[in-house]
């Protein structure tokens, strides 16, 4: 019982520390938010794989479509669900880029440039081609 209470405040800021790096990564569930409806159309998985952090849409809301009938190559008619949206993104400081982002709705495939807000809560996803200045950023929510 002694021991228990010499640890337990160890443990509970391990327990933290661990919720704290989750939130100072990208890594995690979030809910994109559509420009146009304000409202919640899909969550995407976000994941670390060799230093690369890639994206896949594990959730759609209100969707008609199932493929990606948009797409190109090897993305062409793939089901939505599944399928990796983000990839080749590096940390680079506060942020992560250098990869790519598709837009399945378009088929668009742009550069990707990601930074946290809100203490790890919002992911700032900015898909732009050419320069950073000629894109456009959505605000994603951290899925609990």
């Amino acid at each position: 019982m002694h021991l228990a209470r010499l640890f337990l405040p160890s443990l509970m800021a391990l327990g933290m520390a661990a919720a704290q790096a989750d939130a100072l990564s990208p890594v995690g569930n979030w809910k994109n938010i559509s420009d146009k409806t304000k409202k919640v159309e899909a969550v995407i998985q976000i994941w670390e794989e060799g230093g690369e952090y890639k994206g896949k849409l594990v959730k759609l809301f209100d969707s008609k479509e199932t493929t990606c009938s948009a797409c190109k190559g090897d993305k062409q008619n793939k089901p939505l669900l599944g399928l990796e949206i983000i990839w080749g993104v590096k940390k680079d400081g506060d942020e992560w880029n250098g990869g790519k982002i598709l837009d399945p709705n378009s088929g668009d495939i742009y550069s990707v440039k990601m930074s946290l807000a809100e203490g790890g809560q919002q992911l700032k996803v900015r898909g732009f081609m050419g320069f950073s200045l000629l894109g456009r950023t959505q605000i994603w929510l951290r899925d609990q």
